[in-house]
């Protein structure tokens, strides 16, 4: 479905107060509770909120991730916002994997221009957008298809990836917890996942706000194994207290950061040359 502005602001207050009552919502959205109820109403028959007394919640389960449609609507502007963060800063002619997921497909259309790419995936949304790189390889992996997203798992699938060393893993992620785990939904797509950290130099995971405390069942690794975390957000706690200790460095989409860009420490290059 398309959402207007307004759909999708109460969709991101959702998202980042996991439920949240109507009243609190007509005061931020500065509309009348009726404005908001319609508005849910519509939400929730999409299944992209779910109904409580007297407020709405993220549709949230352990064991069954929301429907592809419904992750694309989901913060759109956040995952927006991450993927060109993540294009200003890879260089051309760079090797990368990508996995599944819409905020990883959304980087991939922000590296569309990029020159030399040489990507490896699993995801077939993302190959169709990158063969239109300019000199671009596009190598994708076999397995499993799933039917709901098309993306490919399985224990083909690990054995493609595992032939191969890249620059840059582009990974996304169903939930991250508070001690810094990692989790998905499918065991086949987390099986994949895992074989990918091990393939890249710079594992950078790419989760937007919604994914913080999120629960799903299967753990695919921890924060430590990530090199780079890029978010929409600033952080909170325990986040902040889990980065400095696993020592991420940690790129929220759209502020100027001071530190030292981790390509110029890798390649000395960052303005294009690989």
């Amino acid at each position: 479905m398309s959402l207007n502005p307004r759909q999708q602001r109460l969709l991101d207050e959702v998202a980042r107060d996991g439920a949240i009552s109507v009243e609190i919502l007509a005061n931020r959205l500065e509309v009348t509770p009726q404005t908001v109820r319609r508005d849910v109403r519509t939400l929730v028959s999409a299944g992209l909120l779910s109904r409580f007394h007297g407020g709405v919640a993220v549709p949230d389960s352990t064991t069954r991730n929301l429907g592809y449609a419904q992750r694309q609507a989901l913060n759109a502007d956040g995952k927006r916002r991450i993927a060109i963060e993540v294009a200003r800063r890879i260089p051309d002619g760079s090797s990368l994997i990508l996995n599944l997921g819409t905020t990883v497909e959304e980087a991939s259309r922000a590296l569309v221009h990029h020159d030399r790419l040489r990507v490896v995936t699993n995801n077939p949304n993302v190959a169709a957008i990158l063969v239109h790189a300019p000199n671009a390889e596009v190598m994708l992996a076999g397995g499993l298809v799933r039917a709901h997203d098309h993306g490919i798992v399985g224990e083909a699938t690990v054995d493609f990836v595992r032939q191969f060393k890249v620059d840059f893993a582009l990974i996304g992620i169903s939930g991250i917890e508070s001690d810094g785990t990692l989790r998905d939904f499918d065991f086949r797509e987390v099986k994949v996942a895992q074989q990918i950290i091990g393939a890249a130099r710079e594992v950078w995971l790419l989760a937007d706000h919604s994914k913080f405390e999120r629960r799903a069942m299967v753990e695919v690794g921890h924060l430590s194994q990530v090199d780079v975390l890029v978010t929409d957000v600033p952080l909170r706690e325990p986040f902040t207290s889990l980065l400095r200790e696993t020592s991420v460095r940690c790129l929220v989409a759209g502020q100027v950061d001071t530190a030292a860009d981790p390509i110029s420490e890798r390649t000395g290059a960052v303005d294009g040359r690989a």
